[in-house]
C-alpha cells in the first residue's frame, strides 16, 4: 500500500466540493487543511470534510502538506502554482494552465528546475467515454483520422451562474472555460498540434446578469466570445472548432472524427461518460460498449499521487497542460495577426489506462 499523501486545497469556490467529495473515495490522498480569500467559505468546507481552515500562508508553510490543489479563479491560477513551488510543494491546477504563455512557462521551468511535479485539469479524458474512444482510433477502427469537427456552443454563464463576472475577463470566455476539456480530449486522442488558424469575436461589449444571485450586475466583457478556427495536428488531421457564448441554440454535436475507413462520435468532453458511436466505411451508426470505468473529478489528481510515489510520468501533466494553453492562445493570436500560429511546444499523448480497471483505479 502507497503511503497517503496529504494535500491542502486553495480555494474554497464551487468547484472545490468534488475535490473534498472525490478524496473520500481513494485511500492515497488526505486533504489536511483548505484556505480561501474567503474565511467563511473555507471554514465551511473544513467543518463540512473534517479538515482545517487556514490561510494561505499558513497552508504553504505546513511542512506535512507535500501537494497544493489550486482551485482559485483563472487569473490567480500561476500565482498560486508559483509560490507552492516556492514552497517546495508538488502543485495541481484546476484548468486552465495559466492565462498567458509566459505564466505558463514560467510554472514548467520552475517545477523542471525544482524537481517538483505539476498537474492541471481538466481529467475527464481518463473518463469511460474518451478513453473508450481513443482505445477505438488506436486499433485503427476508423482508419487514418483525416479531419473532424469539435463545437461548444451557448450563451455563457450570465443567466445562471452566482458569481459570473471572471468567465467575460481575462482569462474567461468560451476557449479558456472550456476549450482545455476539447483540445485535451483531441491531443489525448491525436497527438501534439501543429499549427493554428482562427478568426475571434465577441457579440456584446456588456452582459447583464439575470441569475438570482448577481441578478443586474453589468459585466464588461474583456475577452472574445465567439472563435472559429482550424487545428491542424502533427499527424496531418484537420479539426474545425467554434467555441461560442454567443449563440442561444444550435444543432452542432460536441466532437467527430472522420477516418479514412470510418467515422467517430466522441461524447462530451465536460463529462467522464457519455455515448461513443462508430460507422464504418457505407455503415450506419453503432454505439460502442464503454470498456472503463466511469471516474469522476479527482481521477487525474489520484493518478498524479500515485505517479510521485511509484516515480513513473503522470498523465495530467504540466506540459500537456502548457501545450493545450498555447493552442488556446493561438486563436486570438491568429485572428490579431491574420497568420497560422505554429505551436512551438511539443508533447506525448498521455499512456491510455488499460482495459479491466475498478472505479478510481489507475495502473501505477
Amino acid at each position: 500500500m502507497l503511503d497517503k499523501m496529504k494535500l491542502g486545497i486553495i480555494g474554497c469556490g464551487n468547484i472545490s466540493g468534488a475535490y473534498f467529495e472525490g478524496a473520500r473515495k481513494t485511500d492515497v490522498l488526505e486533504i489536511k487543511a483548505c484556505a480561501d480569500i474567503n474565511m467563511d467559505a473555507a471554514n465551511k468546507q473544513a467543518d463540512r470534510f473534517d479538515c482545517h481552515a487556514t490561510s494561505v500562508d499558513q497552508l504553504l508553510a505546513d511542512s506535512e502538506i507535500e501537494l497544493v490543489v489550486n482551485l482559485t479563479i483563472p487569473k490567480a491560477h500561476a500565482e498560486i502554482g508559483l509560490k507552492a513551488l516556492a514552497a517546495n510543494k508538488h502543485t495541481y491546477s484546476e484548468k486552465p494552465f495559466a492565462v498567458d504563455i509566459d505564466s505558463g512557462h514560467k510554472l514548467k521551468e520552475t517545477a523542471a528546475r525544482q524537481n517538483l511535479r505539476i498537474g492541471c485539469a481538466p481529467d475527464t479524458f481518463l473518463g469511460a467515454g474518451i478513453q473508450t474512444a481513443r482505445k477505438q482510433v488506436d486499433s485503427n477502427v476508423i482508419g487514418q483520422p483525416i479531419a473532424g469537427s469539435a463545437f461548444m456552443c451557448g450563451h455563457g454563464h450570465e443567466n445562471w451562474h452566482s458569481n459570473p463576472a471572471f468567465y467575460y475577463d481575462i482569462g474567461g470566455g468560451p476557449m479558456m472555460d472550456m476549450g482545455p476539456y476539447y483540445i485535451t480530449a483531441l491531443v489525448n486522442i491525436l497527438g501534439p498540434i501543429k499549427r493554428v488558424a482562427a478568426v475571434t469575436t465577441k457579440a456584446f461589449e456588456e452582459r447583464i446578469a439575470t441569475s438570482e444571485k448577481a441578478y443586474g450586475l453589468r459585466i464588461p466583457v474583456n475577452t472574445t466570445t465567439h472563435l472559429t478556427g482550424i487545428l491542424e495536428f502533427v499527424n496531418g488531421t484537420i479539426i474545425t472548432m467554434i467555441m461560442s457564448f454567443d449563440m442561444w441554440s444550435h444543432g452542432l454535436p460536441c466532437i467527430e472524427l472522420y477516418g479514412t475507413d470510418g467515422s467517430i462520435k466522441v461524447p462530451d468532453p465536460n463529462g467522464f461518460g457519455g455515448s461513443v458511436q462508430v460507422a464504418q466505411a457505407r455503415g450506419d451508426w453503432a454505439e460502442i460498449p464503454l470498456e472503463f470505468p466511469q471516474n469522476a473529478r479527482i481521477i487525474g489528481l489520484i493518478d498524479m499521487v500515485r505517479a510521485i510515489r511509484n516515480d513513473r510520468p503522470h498523465r495530467v501533466s504540466g506540459d500537456l497542460a502548457y501545450h493545450v494553453l498555447e493552442a488556446m492562445l493561438a486563436f486570438d493570436k491568429s485572428s490579431q495577426t491574420a497568420q497560422h500560429i505554429r505551436i512551438e511546444s511539443n508533447v506525448e499523448r498521455p499512456i491510455p489506462l488499460p482495459v479491466g480497471l475498478k472505479e478510481w483505479e489507475v495502473e501505477d
